[in-house]
């Protein structure tokens, strides 16, 4: 006996399309002499047997035929649409796994060694998922949203992840302008979370529209764990900005579409206490005023309302207005590590900035780690295709 594999395209929503197998018939056995009549006819058997529960959507479903040949088998989802898959020797694999708490069909045929045809049908329901079985995932930036040139996408669990290549499989990113990316894996500094981040080579080029299919019902990240959602996104990438950051000098130059819009004085982190980190670090968010404590960041001394805030590391790393520190902004770094700025410049950088734009520092001690933000930036194109599951 012959086997046959066939995989169909992929189909989104629903994650199911046409599969069908066709399988060469083996030689029939015994003596020359046996009458058609009292050849048997084809036995099959189904595993998950008809009304199983509690199936898990990523285990392979399976058609075992006594006397005969497997001829075609067919896998249907809720919607009414055949799963996509593979068939081998008896045994459909999905795709991209089944979707959790639905239910299937599985529809079998085998001929026997005289030619009749026997079918098989049988109706499962997959694993409901109890909150500990569930696994949630972030998805960064925001359908819909502008960001700037060093945004990438960015996908962060909320618990480890064991088969990282079989998430990322399931991940696919499309461009207007055939962008060259890699996804690669990183512990998020602090959280100690698995993320997943798609950078371009380059910076992304102003205009570029992004969408990510992400397929993720059913998929297993580990320890019993499943994702119950599939995600869309769709964003835009806006003008390009980039906030070169002399810590040395203390100084801070946006430049627009390659060309200087503006430099302003600034204060820096105490390099012999709390130095700014060197490096690329994209903005993460605008957060406006907030509450600034040293206990957050493992540090004493200071706790105070923080005005025009914008987030660069998962770390605590910031720029921000500093009104207290006017008299040294533009002559020393005294800072606990952001990046200060006088009120009048706080106010008007705060109103250019957008997430995505990214603040290349120089002038610090040590260079910001790649999971700490976006820090993935600092990798050579080389180093961080290695970060993916896939290579």
């Amino acid at each position: 006996m012959r086997k046959a594999a066939t995989t169909h395209p992929y189909a989104w929503p629903a994650l199911l399309t046409a599969l069908a197998l066709a399988v060469t018939a083996c030689g029939a056995g015994g003596g020359g002499d046996a009458s058609e009549s009292s050849r048997p006819a084809a036995e099959l058997s189904l595993v998950p047997a008809d009304g199983a529960k509690d199936v898990k959507p990523d285990e392979p479903l399976t058609a075992r035929v006594n006397h005969g040949t497997l001829t075609a088998l067919t896998v249907t989802g809720p919607d009414g649409k055949p799963a996509d898959g593979t068939v081998e020797d008896g045994v459909f694999t999905p795709k991209e796994g089944l979707a959790v708490d639905a239910d299937y069909k599985v529809r079998a045929t085998a001929a026997s060694e005289n030619g009749k045809e026997t079918v098989s049908e049988s109706t499962f329901h997959t694993l409901e998922p109890s909150k500990d079985q569930t696994e949630t995932v972030t998805v960064r930036p925001a359908g819909g949203t502008t960001v700037g040139v060093g945004q990438p996408l960015s996908l962060t669990f909320d618990h480890k992840v064991k088969d990282k290549a079989a998430i990322e499989r399931r991940l696919k990113v499309t461009t207007n302008n055939a962008t060259e990316g890699s996804w690669g894996w990183l512990t998020e500094t602090l959280t100690g979370l698995d993320r997943v981040d798609w950078r371009p080579k380059e910076y992304w080029k102003p205009g570029t529209r992004v969408t990510l299919e992400a397929p993720l019902s059913g998929a297993a990240t580990g320890d019993g764990r499943y994702l119950t959602k599939s995600y869309t996104t769709s964003f835009t990438i806006g003008r390009s900005q980039i906030a070169k950051v002399d810590i040395t000098g203390h100084e801070l130059t946006l430049e627009r579409d390659g060309q200087v819009v503006k430099s302003i004085p600034i204060t820096a982190g105490d390099p012999a206490k709390t130095p700014t980190w060197s490096g690329k670090m994209p903005l993460m968010a605008k957060e406006g005023k907030i509450k600034m404590t040293a206990q957050s960041v493992g540090l004493t001394g200071y706790d105070q309302w923080v005005d025009k805030s914008m987030r660069l590391t998962v770390s605590g790393t910031f720029a921000h207005q500093a009104e207290w520190a006017e008299s040294y902004i533009g002559s020393a770094n005294r800072s606990h590590g952001c990046i200060g700025m006088k009120r009048a410049d706080a106010t008007w950088f705060y109103d250019q900035a957008q997430v995505g734009d990214v603040f290349d520092v120089t002038g610090g001690k040590e260079t910001v780690a790649a999971g700490n933000g976006y820090g993935e930036w600092n990798l050579s194109w080389e180093n961080w295709q290695k970060k993916s599951a896939l290579r």
